[in-house]
């Protein structure tokens, strides 16, 4: 059934309120002044040059992209088996095991960044990068796990069960049958853990050093001293990454079916 044209229109409103504000800090990125003011007198790449001077700025990229992907990596690492125990075996404790890998979600991240504080204080840890992947992984393998499980809940078992029975090994069938059809939730559940860790700020606060500071820290910082159109060049960088990204996600496995970590794109 074709949405008519006042359904059409409503959902074109409600995009452009979404995608409005990003217009926004796109165009003001262009501005060749040194404060925030749309570019109403030309186009200026000032403030991109500004940003690719910037040593500070770029630190920060490197260390939240390394930060990302470790954490993402072990999150989803972790995630494969546990939500595979979790989604389709019956055990004493299943539940509360459950619960507890999904209780990060439910923790404020203030309260998270002052806990790890005082644990890698006392351990020897603080302010070093293998306390922030730690601390990351805690928090985006919820995602990671949730996904996966949707994705081993919405596969046929009885694929699994037929390699048994034809001898494969419990591993065997696993590898070559289960995992290659759980691909999308895979991609899915380490695409949210990296976007998840590559956008914290308010727990990595507590955690990062002057030596050792996230993108998104680093702008929370810049703010603090000063506004001008860097940070603005900064974020439309990022919003023209993750669009080519989900552009390039949704040819290879389509967007809707990734999200919820289901089955591979349908062939047109």
């Amino acid at each position: 059934m074709k949405n008519g044209p006042l359904a059409l229109g409503f959902h074109a409103l409600f995009v452009g309120f979404l995608a409005l504000p990003l217009v926004m800090v796109m165009l003001v990125s262009l501005t060749a002044k040194s404060y925030l003011s749309l570019p109403t007198d030309g186009l200026s790449l000032r403030w991109y040059a500004a940003m690719l001077d910037n040593p500070q700025f770029i630190a920060a990229f490197k260390t939240s992209l390394l930060l990302g992907l470790s954490s993402a990596c072990i999150a989803q690492v972790l995630a494969i088996p546990a939500a595979y125990a979790l989604a389709r075996m019956q055990f004493t404790g299943r539940q509360a095991i459950a619960a507890i890998l999904m209780s990060p979600l439910l923790i404020p991240h203030l309260v998270l960044g002052v806990a790890f504080l005082q644990f890698f204080s006392q351990i020897g840890m603080r302010g070093g990068f293998v306390g922030l992947v730690l601390a990351h992984t805690v928090v985006v393998a919820p995602y990671a796990v949730r996904l996966m499980m949707s994705a081993y809940t919405g596969m046929d078992p009885s694929l699994e069960r037929a390699a048994r029975s034809l001898g494969a090994s419990a591993w065997t069938a696993f590898v070559r049958i289960t995992l290659p059809l759980a691909i999308p939730g895979v991609v899915s559940g380490w695409l949210m853990a990296f976007i998840h860790s590559f956008d914290e700020t308010t727990m990595t606060v507590f955690l990062a050093s002057p030596s050792m500071t996230t993108l998104p820290v680093r702008i929370y910082l810049h703010i603090e001293e000063t506004v001008d159109p860097l940070v603005a060049a900064v974020s439309s960088t990022l919003i023209i990454m993750a669009v080519a990204l989900m552009v390039v996600l949704d040819k290879w496995f389509g967007l809707d079916r990734l999200l919820t970590g289901g089955g591979p794109k349908d062939e047109q």
